[in-house]
């Protein structure tokens, strides 16, 4: 907050918007009497995560392979979040090796890293391309890049 400019928070005011944020990613207000990821599923560990992006605000998130381990209703709930994050003062980055996360949150650009480089850019279309055919097309036959939305 500070390197924002914003005062500090009283304990009474960061309480009102922790149940803010909790609400933007369906979490029940007992999580916050728990250890950090201390007995979390999976699902629950993926939220909490985007639950601390929600109260630091960042400019930049990245999140990295967030849908990895999550059931449908799970990777709903933390793109859902994600989306209501979204704002022309903030952007992500999203990796994933699968285009399913990409259903919920659509991407403005797709990019294909390999070694450490941008093999190929797009949109949308570009995820299920990838999805349909494969890494092959792309990568050369090398290990499957990574994917950032």
């Amino acid at each position: 907050r500070k390197s924002r400019g914003q005062n500090e928070l009283d304990p009474l005011e960061f309480a009102d918007i922790m149940e803010e944020k909790l609400a933007l990613v369906d979490m029940d207000p007992a999580m916050l009497g728990r250890s950090v990821h201390t007995g979390f599923s999976g699902g629950e560990k993926k939220r909490n995560e985007i639950l601390q992006l929600a109260v630091l605000e960042p400019r930049l998130g990245i999140l990295d392979e967030t849908d990895s381990g999550l059931d449908i209703d799970a990777l709903r709930t933390v793109a859902d979040g994600v989306n209501k994050l979204r704002s022309k003062d903030r952007a992500f980055i999203v990796v994933t090796h699968y285009q399913r996360l990409l259903n919920y949150i659509v991407p403005d650009f797709v990019h294909v890293l390999a070694a450490g480089r941008i093999v190929k850019s797009g949109g949308k279309e570009l995820a299920l391309e990838l999805e349909d055919k494969g890494y092959d097309w792309v990568s050369g036959g090398d290990r499957p890049p990574e994917v950032a939305a």
